[in-house]
């Protein structure tokens, strides 16, 4: 029994805590079960251990932290650990009344606060409050803190819920809502203060300026913090990051740093970029309608900046901090954004909905992506559109490990991809063109990238449905891949190989 988990192993050794936790604290063992299974965006552990009386459920986290979540569909942090988590709720009875309060209030409002809901528990069913208090946290060893001292340590364990305690409903993968309406700093803020925070160290200690030049996802917040930061004094740094996002070659930060740099209209600046032009092709067409006199760079660059770049961050589209987020490692920061904006998004937002899929794609969400992808398909008019759209949701659904949803969703991507069958005809001549109309769509796709990558899906989906004990499912598979592939305009040794290599394993099986 650890420290941190001591006062939770007390209550299941000790019945009558147990009762007094229970009644009038709310915290109730036996009601250690939640309404719907949910898990943690993040992939880590969850664990309920007790509920209320209104249907809201507490979780342990993997590393200690208690979860609450309402029936409502709110979660939030409300401790570090069990032992925390416990004086706060013991200590503040009616906890939920809390979670909004304006902490820089006067203290004489805030205690009165405090005092009206305590003496409506008391004057309700519970009017042994303090002494069960009392008894109950000495029971279980722990400290007995002043309420006001309890309720900021509540509002910080909520401010922590995103972006590594996001609730999601596990089937359909939605988020929870946050538990408090509590202010929290802009996104931009958050994604932006490594980028900051470098660029004020590098104004002050140019003996760093390499090391952080050199390191792409550094590199990359400090353009954007001078993006919005922009003084006459960086140029220099500005000029040594650009020779460095230059080896890169054709990035959207290479464009921003040329900008950057070209803005001030230096001589020496102009043969610099073009210089790097001239090394590198991709560099070259990724500063495409670079000016041909030096006396021209200030404009080409303003006109740049006007049209691609702002200086207000809070402007910024949210899609840009996610992926700034991704770039720095910060996944959790990066998964809560995409997240608000999935379940946010609606019947017109079919092209955000491509995005995200793309984005939780390269954080390795598969589940999320998929969510995203089936969602954007529901969207696509043209069914060559649609078709691709459920090809690309087939992938994920695999990936993420929904084998028959991704034959489900390979079966339906190529039906849209040919098209409904011929209507029965009224005569030979409308039964002719219905069969040449159904040919040419048939012909037409599967002699594109877009066939050899059904017919290729086909087999990788019976991979692995035969990995997971679907046989049936990873026959009708390969069957149906290896029909694709039979009406291939061009179909490549790679993917006979694989065909090829797919039957062995199912016949070996």
């Amino acid at each position: 029994m650890t420290r941190r988990d001591r006062a939770l192993e007390l209550l299941r050794q000790h019945s009558e805590l147990a009762g007094v936790a229970a009644f009038p604290f709310d915290f109730d063992l036996d009601r250690a079960e939640h309404g719907e299974a949910v898990r943690l965006a993040s992939g880590t552990a969850l664990k309920v251990v007790a509920g209320d009386d209104t249907g809201g459920s507490y979780f342990v986290c993997s590393n200690g932290e208690v979860l609450y979540a309402s029936s409502e569909g709110e979660a939030g942090l409300v401790g570090d650990s069990v032992d925390e988590a416990l004086e706060v709720l013991i200590g503040l009875p009616g906890w939920r009344d809390y979670t909004d309060l304006d902490l820089q209030a006067d203290i004489a409002e805030l205690e009165a606060a405090v005092a009206r809901t305590e003496e409506s528990i008391r004057g309700s069913y519970a009017s042994q409050l303090d002494l069960d208090r009392s008894r109950l946290l000495a029971g279980l060893g722990l400290r007995q803190l002043p309420q006001l001292e309890l309720i900021r340590r509540l509002h910080r364990s909520l401010l922590r819920t995103e972006p590594d305690f996001i609730l999601l409903n596990a089937d359909e993968g939605c988020a929870y809502a946050l538990l408090d309406r509590l202010p929290r700093p802009p996104l931009w803020k958050t994604a932006l203060a490594p980028g900051r925070a470098d660029l004020v160290m590098l104004r002050s200690d140019r003996t760093r300026w390499a090391e952080v030049a050199d390191d792409p996802a550094r590199r990359a917040a400090l353009l954007r913090a001078a993006q919005y930061d922009r003084q006459t004094t960086d140029l220099p740094l500005l000029r040594e990051v650009l020779r460095a996002e230059a080896q890169v070659g054709d990035t959207e930060e290479l464009r921003l740093a040329a900008v950057l740099v070209g803005l001030h209209g230096h001589a020496q600046d102009y043969e610099l970029i073009q210089s790097l032009r001239m090394a590198n092709s991709d560099v070259y067409y990724g500063l495409g309608g670079f000016p041909e006199a030096a006396q021209d760079l200030s404009a080409w660059a303003t006109a740049f900046d006007v049209s691609n770049h702002g200086q207000d961050p809070a402007e910024e589209d949210e899609l840009a901090w996610a992926e700034l987020a991704r770039r720095q490692g910060r996944t959790e920061l990066a998964r809560s954004i995409l997240l608000r904006l999935l379940d946010e998004a609606g019947p017109r937002d079919a092209p955000l909905l491509g995005h995200l899929a793309g984005q939780f794609t390269r954080l390795g969400d598969f589940i999320q992506a998929a969510r995203a992808r089936k969602l954007h398909a529901s969207l696509q008019d043209d069914p060559q559109q649609r078709g691709a759209s459920m090809l690309s949701l087939a992938t994920l659904q695999r990936r993420a490990g929904d084998v028959e949803a991704a034959w489900k969703s390979l079966q339906r991507a190529v039906a849209e991809l040919d098209g409904p069958p011929p209507t029965p005809p009224t005569d030979q001549l409308a039964l002719d063109l219905n069969l040449h109309e159904q040919e040419r769509r048939t012909v037409a796709w599967r002699g594109l990238q877009l066939g050899h990558r059904a017919a290729e899906e086909h087999f990788l989906v019976a991979r692995a449905a035969a990995a997971t004990g679907l046989s049936a499912t990873a026959r009708a598979a390969l069957a149906a891949g290896i029909a694709v592939l039979g009406t291939l305009t061009r179909p490549t040794n790679d993917l006979r190989g694989l065909a090829n290599a797919v039957t062995e394993e199912l016949e070996g099986r």
